[in-house]
């Protein structure tokens, strides 16, 4: 029986894997948008019909996700966006409080003009969405924002925890109806870029959680449930 040719396996693997991570940023990016809501249930047939896969592979895929806190799986019941309670919600502030200033100090002590440029390149799409009124990207950009900064600081494990923590803000703020204008304001962004841009730590880490708690105290306790059409939100 003739051998399968060694490179055949690998990117066949290859193919799976970038298929479940292209799979995970489209479910990733409609939560952060808050066009997946929390408490969407995630079903694994509509989801495999959508996306043209097998169910074993939305299976893997919202496997991820739970593991990552940002989808809840209930035995019999299947995936459920995540919905954050009132104390779970308290908690992730919390965290960011006790994060964010720390990767602002390590951003501060490697930063670089390029650092700085890019942090005011996203500034500037995250503006340009606020003048054409895209509430969409607003949101999304207002997370990836702090994903950023945790990225530019250059610890992995920092931008992991970063990554599900603002993920799980987008979640809190949908849930408890926090106005996006006021939990997530782009000058507040903009005064952090500053600060950081002069290598004023205190100030930039005064200012960061300055910010959490306007986006904490914005959160009320609305938790009405909402229907959402699964394939009208993977559309293209």
């Amino acid at each position: 029986m003739p051998r399968q040719p060694r490179s055949t396996l690998p990117q066949a693997q290859l193919e799976q894997e970038r298929s479940n991570d292209e799979i995970y940023e489209r479910i990733y990016v409609a939560i952060l948008e808050h066009r997946l809501h929390p408490g969407t249930k995630l079903g694994e047939d509509r989801l495999a019909s959508i996306f043209n896969v097998s169910r074993a592979r939305i299976r893997e895929v919202l496997a991820r996700m739970a593991h990552e806190q940002i989808v809840d799986l209930y035995p019999q019941r299947g995936a459920f966006v995540a919905r954050p309670t009132p104390e779970q919600a308290m908690d992730v502030f919390e965290a960011r409080r006790l994060i964010e200033p720390a990767v602002i100090r390590r951003l501060i002590n490697t930063l670089t003009p390029d650092k700085v440029a890019r942090l005011r390149q996203h500034q500037e799409l995250e503006m340009d969405a606020r003048r054409r009124d895209d509430k969409r990207a607003v949101v999304r950009l207002s997370g990836e924002f702090h994903q950023l900064l945790a990225t530019l600081a250059g610890n992995t494990a920092l931008a992991r925890s970063l990554r599900e923590l603002s993920t799980l803000t987008c979640l809190i703020i949908f849930l408890y109806d926090a106005p996006t204008a006021n939990s997530c304001r782009a000058d507040e962004h903009s005064s952090i870029i500053e600060a950081i841009a002069k290598r004023d730590a205190a100030r930039a880490e005064k200012l960061m959680l300055e910010h959490l708690d306007h986006i904490e105290k914005s959160l009320t306790l609305h938790t009405a449930t909402m229907e959402v059409d699964l394939e009208a939100v993977f559309r293209t």
